[in-house]
């Protein structure tokens, strides 16, 4: 069992969720707003997300360095936190770092006489022995093999870098990579000989053409040159730039000597949660899907585990699976908290059919197993979907907490309003599964701020930690303009809105933003949150939940048809209704 070195306020309190400029400029600016007196005891904790360090891509989960990003944050930023007695959650990255990392720039420079050359795996020694090697120098695995592997995007995932012998080496990516040309110059192009001033400005202006429409420069031809293509192509390839979250080889010493000393810097900065990010693709073996492959992935977990304990940290896996999987199960078995992926979707069915079924289903279930979990309704990434589908195991189906056909009906509501989907991959590069549908949580309602006031009252009287997207707070919008603008995979930027302070003054103003505010600060706040919790189904279309303790009680009684909801409270013999 993990070491219980926790307060209350970390176990029953409410957690604000951010970027650090997610508000205003810098974090000194959420940290304003969170002064004010409307956020008086209104949260206890934040999740504030990784551009705290330094990183380059995909938001912040590419990590440089472990390092406080000072163009955002201040040390004093933290004082003052811990002044208004809120504790800390942050992410460590476990299965990758950016390419600019002080690791894998060093094997850049260095190629195989680098230190870190085993830090980062490299996919054709992987699969050596295990498939064969095509015409672009990549090993191909064998089908058995390639079969089973799990896909987060199109096509292998490896990035091509270059070694200071000149070969291109094939390396594990994952997820996300961005790889830039630039245009070349007649100077560029001196050293390929043969070729005559006029052939040297041609070339150079179809290369850069070629670059600004973002074509493919292997497609290209040189005319008379032509037989100079590969001399041409590897000038143009050397004024490459690459940014890309790049997968570490859990098995070198160094990854674990990286683990150690990231998670004393994280505890130094106030961290008391640390949640970890991609953590099921860490152990990866030849004939496995490289997706929790057991017991390597447990085994991982328990050394991290072993780490945190030692630094005072509590533990967040953070795992998508389908629920028929019963990955969720396994986890909080082993005595960690588990993300609560199942209520946003949950949620939405719910108060789109006014039908409490299947939310009591998992609301009971996280009561008598004794799950452990943070729960939330928006968040940086995307509403889950298939989180919630059945699954076949062992020749047997496990249902899901939804059936197929409510999924689908879900996903297309959200759509319909203007959300954004993201899937998953097969190996050959089709499209398997939806993953998630990207969208504010205030947008998947349909922009209704009832419905958006019950969705949270829903939250904060479910079993577990809940964490709050800023923006849902204040009733934030599709920004499709921010998602068009980032371009391929720029679907999340739908749902990360920068609010500036007079929005958030502005939004101060609001009622429905001031009762959302009123009843997080009361779950916050009652001390009947730490007691024990019913859920009453005597009707499918009421939500009525009860949660005492010590003579305090808070009772939620909403009705599904209309979303107008009340919360009776009693503390001290003393009884008051708040009605919405």
């Amino acid at each position: 069992m993990q070491k219980e070195a926790n307060n209350n306020a970390i176990l029953n309190g409410v957690m604000l969720n951010a970027y650090p400029d997610s508000i205003g400029e810098k974090w000194s600016d959420t940290i304003s707003m969170l002064q004010k007196p409307e956020f008086k005891d209104v949260f206890s904790l934040f999740y504030v997300l990784p551009t705290f360090f330094n990183s380059d891509l995909d938001r912040g989960f590419s990590i440089v360095d472990y390092n406080i990003n000072q163009e955002l944050v201040s040390k004093e930023d933290l004082k003052t936190l811990d002044k208004l007695n809120i504790k800390l959650k942050f992410d460590i990255v476990l299965n990758h770092l950016s390419v600019a990392s002080p690791q894998f720039k060093d094997l850049l420079k260095h190629g195989d006489q680098s230190k870190f050359k085993d830090f980062f795996i490299n996919w054709n020694t992987f699969w050596q022995d295990h498939g064969d090697l095509n015409e672009e120098g990549i090993v191909i695995p064998k089908n058995q093999y390639l079969d089973k592997l799990f896909m987060r995007k199109a096509g292998l995932p490896i990035l091509k870098v270059p070694f200071p012998d000149g070969s291109e080496q094939p390396y594990w990516n994952t997820f996300y990579q961005e790889i830039k040309y630039h245009p070349i110059s007649i100077e560029d192009l001196k050293n390929v000989k043969q070729l005559s001033s006029n052939q040297t400005k041609l070339i150079c202006d179809r290369v850069n053409q070629v670059i600004q429409d973002s074509q493919d420069i292997s497609t290209l031809n040189f005319d008379t040159a032509n037989h100079l293509k590969s001399e041409i192509i590897e000038v143009v390839n050397k004024k490459r730039t690459y940014l890309g979250q790049m997968d570490v080889n859990a098995k070198s010493p160094l990854v674990w000597d990286f683990y150690e000393d990231t998670l004393s810097k994280v505890k130094s900065f106030g961290g008391q949660i640390l949640r970890l990010d991609a953590f099921a693709y860490l152990h990866k073996q030849v004939g496995q899907s490289n997706f929790f492959n057991k017991p390597g992935t447990w085994q991982y977990l328990e050394r991290i585990k072993q780490i945190a304990q030692k630094n005072n940290l509590m533990l967040l896996p953070e795992i998508h699976a389908e629920y028929g999987l019963g990955l969720h199960e396994e986890v909080a078995n082993k005595g960690y908290f588990i993300y609560d992926f199942f209520l946003p979707g949950l949620v939405i069915h719910t108060l789109e059919t006014a039908n409490n079924k299947a939310i009591l289903k998992w609301a009971n279930e996280i009561i008598t197993k004794g799950y452990k979990t943070v729960n939330m309704l928006g968040c940086h990434d995307g509403i889950p979907v298939l989180d919630l589908k059945g699954k076949e195991v062992n020749g047997s189906y496990n249902k899901g907490l939804l059936k197929d056909e409510e999924i689908e009906t879900i996903m297309n509501t959200i759509i319909e309003r203007g959300g954004r989907v993201k899937n998953l991959y097969g190996p050959s590069g089709k499209k398997i599964s939806y993953y998630q549908v990207n969208a504010t949580f205030f947008s998947a309602l349909g922009e209704d701020e009832q419905k958006m006031l019950l969705a949270r009252a829903i939250q904060l009287f479910m079993p577990g930690i809940p964490q709050i997207w800023y923006l849902d707070i204040f009733e934030g919008k599709n920004n499709y303009e921010a998602a068009d603008n980032a371009g391929s995979g720029g679907h999340k930027e739908i749902n990360r809105t920068t609010l500036s302070l007079n929005h958030i003054n502005k939004g101060l103003k609001k009622q429905s933003v001031l009762n959302q505010l009123e009843i997080i600060k009361l779950r916050n706040t009652s001390k009947a949150f730490q007691g024990e919790v019913s859920f009453n189904n005597n009707s499918e279309n009421i939500i009525d939940v009860l949660w005492k303790n010590e003579g305090s009680s808070v009772h939620l009684k909403a009705n599904l048809k209309t979303f107008s909801f009340n919360i009776t409270c009693t503390e001290n013999n003393e009884t008051k209704v708040l009605t919405y």
